[in-house]
């Protein structure tokens, strides 16, 4: 076998998803992965720091690429404006790393381990965090860039998921701005002139609640 294989890193990462998969994430090791690949652990530690890693290498990338797009988009627009800008741009290079099918698959892996859907959550957080930092840059008010770099980060997994449901259908970029106007369509629905008319709650409801320990 070369000392090099320019294919080994695909190898690896196809056949770890494949053991995923078949087994589960939890029960599967880095020598069933190298064996399942026909290459050693030497190959894999050249590529990957662990088994999580196979998923989520790539994904490292997404907070420092979507600060940048965000810092890099044109002077002239709003602060959504530039959010919505930068989406789009990472999702076309995220679309061309891990095409629909490849993503559908970590996301099923990631979907049935708690470990990492714990790993996701974190890994979302630092997007929002250098998101919101990107945009005070570009003089949003701290709380703006708070609020709108979660809003991001929901329209990104909204659009994501869709993407990986339906690839077929459009690609991550179409599916970031269809989830934006959506999102557009239903706050231009609300009147923000009017304060919303107060909760009605029924008796039991409240007597329920008066009930109910609060620490």
């Amino acid at each position: 076998m070369p000392r090099w294989n320019p294919h080994a890193e695909d190898r690896l990462r196809e056949a770890a998803l494949e053991l995923f998969l078949e087994h589960g994430y939890e029960n599967v090791t880095v020598a069933e992965i190298t064996e399942r690949a026909g290459l050693t652990r030497r190959s894999f530690s050249r590529y990957f720091t662990d088994k999580r890693d196979v998923l989520f290498a790539e994904s490292e990338q997404l907070p420092a690429a979507l600060a940048r797009s965000v810092r890099h988009a044109g002077d002239s627009l709003s602060s959504f404006e530039a959010l919505l800008a930068a989406l789009v741009d990472v999702a076309d290079m995220l679309a061309d790393q891990a095409p629909a099918p490849l993503a559908a698959q970590r996301r099923a892996v990631v979907r049935a381990s708690p470990e990492l859907q714990e790993r996701g959550r974190t890994k979302f957080a630092a997007v929002t965090d250098a998101v919101a930092d990107a945009l005070r840059d570009r003089s949003a008010a701290e709380s703006e860039a708070t609020l709108l770099a979660q809003v991001g980060v929901a329209i990104f997994r909204t659009a994501f998921e869709r993407w990986t449901d339906r690839p077929d259908d459009v690609g991550l970029p179409a599916r970031i701005w269809e989830a934006a106007a959506e999102l557009a369509t239903s706050l231009g629905a609300v009147d923000f002139t009017t304060p919303p008319p107060p909760v009605t709650r029924s008796p039991r409801m409240d007597e329920r609640y008066l009930r109910t320990p609060r620490h």
